[in-house]
């Protein structure tokens, strides 16, 4: 019995990191696209940032469509339906005639990409050992930079070949994690055990928590600042900024997303031993530092000595983050608060992009070094101080040892 137990946990815990890691696949192929678009549609690449501001936009009412329907109907055929929606709508992308519908088809890809992370994690968390959930919530948020690093290689080995469509229709192959889902998932015990129990009203249960709800959007506003300031607009900056050849803009960008993936798995783990606030803090912390070298290096390989230090950071504190949005978050709204709060907060964070690309071309000739190193300094000091004054709650109960099962 114990080992059927823990093979199953094994199966959610790798669906839900290939959830995120193909999700985020999708996301970055937008990143690799962002100036050939513009050549495509005559526009500028501060006009088309406005795509990763509208995907940004929509993921909180994804989270919420998305996490209202798993903590209804289960967690397992909500995150079916998310893998297959956002693979479908990435697809579509390629297909767009106009800049507006690009546009649009993007917004419509947000709302899809916001349910899956807050519903992925929830299975997880409510699914394995409390013991293993610092390491594993740092390979489920490595799941991010693996996507980036796969979208990385995609662009390197196809783009030249299919052009920037093509890399959005290629993105409809994470569809076929679905068929791994239905045949080795199982529910969250924590749902399929209490979903008689849980309360139907939504809002009565925001209202008793919302101090916790509006401390959690504001800290995943900072963090969503954080990760997309250090990653959306890099690949241009390497490559227009910097005016890097595509193979050593390349392998600075492998480079970072292996130091993400060891940052937030290392991080994460080490959380489990002193405190989810202690690891997020000094890993906050430990970017400012590495600022200088990392916007404005200018030897190629200095720039990616700055990059792998400053993802390893990021990622390092955003690896704890499944873990302890779960952690803080109330049992009855599990698949709904993390999500939403972590993307309520990137709704706040959506023009992380067009910002400093608008600073950029109005007040520093264009060059991104300066307004990208002032947001992310601000930033990191601003996750300190708000993790550092929250509560830890890494010794909650979930899943069979909130119900008294054994695994």
């Amino acid at each position: 019995m114990r080992d059927e137990t823990a093979r199953q946990q094994v199966h959610v815990v790798i669906a839900s990191y290939l959830g995120w890691t193909l999700d985020a696949f999708d996301y970055f192929i937008m990143a690799f696209a962002l100036d050939d678009v513009a050549h495509s549609f005559q526009t500028s690449r501060t006009v088309v940032t406005w795509a990763f501001t509208l995907t940004l936009a929509m993921r909180p009412l994804g989270a919420l469509l998305f996490g209202r329907l798993a903590d209804r109907f289960g967690r397992r055929p909500i995150l079916m339906a998310n893998v297959l929606i956002y693979s479908l709508l990435e697809c579509a992308s390629g297909f767009a005639p106009t800049l507006t519908s690009f546009l649009v088809l993007r917004a419509l890809f947000g709302i899809a990409m916001g349910g899956e992370w807050g519903v992925g994690a929830s299975l997880t968390m409510e699914s394995i050992p409390a013991r293993w959930r610092g390491p594993v919530s740092g390979l489920l948020q490595a799941g991010y930079p693996s996507g980036y690093l796969l979208a990385t290689l995609l662009n390197q080995v196809a783009v030249v070949h299919v052009g920037w469509r093509g890399l959005f229709w290629l993105g409809v192959l994470p569809a076929l994690l679905v068929l791994y889902v239905r045949r080795n998932v199982p529910e969250s015990p924590d749902w399929t055990g209490t979903r008689r129990e849980r309360p139907s009203g939504f809002l009565d249960i925001v209202g008793e928590h919302w101090k916790l709800v509006l401390y959690a959007v504001a800290t995943m506003a900072a963090f969503n600042f954080f990760s997309h300031g250090t990653q959306d607009l890099y690949p241009s900056f390497l490559t227009k900024d910097h005016h890097l050849p595509l193979p050593t803009a390349t392998g600075i960008l492998i480079a970072m997303n292996l130091a993400a993936i060891v940052g937030g798995i290392t991080v994460a783990t080490f959380s489990q031993r002193i405190g989810r606030r202690r690891a997020i803090v000094a890993a906050a912390l430990l970017s400012l530092p590495v600022l200088p070298l990392w916007a404005f290096a200018r030897d190629p390989l200095w720039i990616g000595v700055g990059a792998f230090l400053m993802q390893f950071c990021v990622q390092g504190a955003w690896g704890v983050i499944p873990a302890h949005l779960n952690e803080i978050s109330p049992p009855e709204l599990r698949a709904t608060f993390p999500g939403v709060t972590y993307q309520l907060g990137n709704l706040l964070a959506a023009g992380n992009a067009t910002l400093p690309s608008s600073l950029a071309d109005n007040f520093f000739g264009g060059k991104l070094n300066w307004p990208l190193a002032l947001m992310v300094g601000t930033v990191a000091v601003s996750i300190a101080v708000l993790i550092g004054f929250g509560r830890e709650a890494r010794n909650v109960r979930m899943g069979r040892e909130r119900l008294g099962q054994l695994g």
